[in-house]
């Protein structure tokens, strides 16, 4: 194992806290207010490790669905975005022995992939920089839900608190070094057009899966083209 990768990948992951934190603790005192015993909402956090599903299925439990097959749907297509990520890394991860495959998969978040795409751009791909990140993200996102289960009696909607603007503002700090050719650009342009007027008039989440397919499409076919010129 090399240390110098794996201590990278948690020191790089600490400015990500800032806005992972904060959900956290909103997952938790949601979860104790829809009637989540803390060790419960505790245990969600730790084998789940899925903030988008997580909230999904606790506005569900909230609402009065009982049906444990109707939320594991609904959580599942919330994350089929985890196939893009799953596939782009899966070079990287096919390399390795499958207990490590699987470690790093279950840890695979949107942070994680992020930062884990970036050192790839920078150094090439390092297991144990992901597993650094991922070991790092899991912990925070533990702890946050649990001090959130904790406050849960004092704290009516930590949404208040405008908190909310963390996540996307931690994601537009991954993404914006990411923006260096043509390609990711375009790319990017073409998630942002369709992303936006979709979430208008699509229900549910369906607008996240739309946007990052056509978007993947297109960068597949602009740099398939850019290589076949050179």
């Amino acid at each position: 194992m090399n240390n110098k990768y794996f201590w990278l990948g948690v020191k790089e992951s600490f400015p990500i806290m800032v806005g992972v934190v904060p959900f956290g603790i909103t997952c938790g005192v949601m979860a104790v207010a829809v009637g989540l015993k803390p060790y419960e909402a505790l245990l969600m956090s730790l084998l789940v490790f899925a903030g988008a599903s997580q909230f999904v299925a606790i506005s569900m439990l909230g609402a009065g669905v009982a049906g444990w097959g109707i939320i594991t749907l609904a959580t599942l297509l919330v994350n089929l975005r985890h196939l893009l990520m799953g596939a782009f890394l899966a070079p990287y991860l096919l390399r390795l022995p499958l207990a490590q495959q699987m470690m790093l998969s279950f840890g695979l978040v949107d942070e994680t992939y992020a930062l884990t795409v970036n050192q790839i751009n920078k150094e090439g791909y390092s297991a144990e920089y992901q597993l650094g990140s991922s070991i790092a993200l899991y912990t925070s996102w533990a702890l946050s839900t649990l001090v959130g289960t904790l406050a849960g009696s004092y704290i009516d909607n930590p949404l208040n608190w405008g908190i909310d603007f963390a996540m996307p503002a931690t994601f537009l700090a991954l993404l914006i070094p990411q923006l260096k050719d043509r390609v990711s650009l375009l790319v990017f342009l073409v998630a942002a057009v369709i992303v936006i007027p979709s979430s208008l008039y699509i229900p549910g989440k369906w607008y996240i899966i739309i946007a990052a397919l056509s978007a993947s499409l297109i960068g597949g076919l602009l740099d398939g083209g850019e290589k076949c010129e050179a």
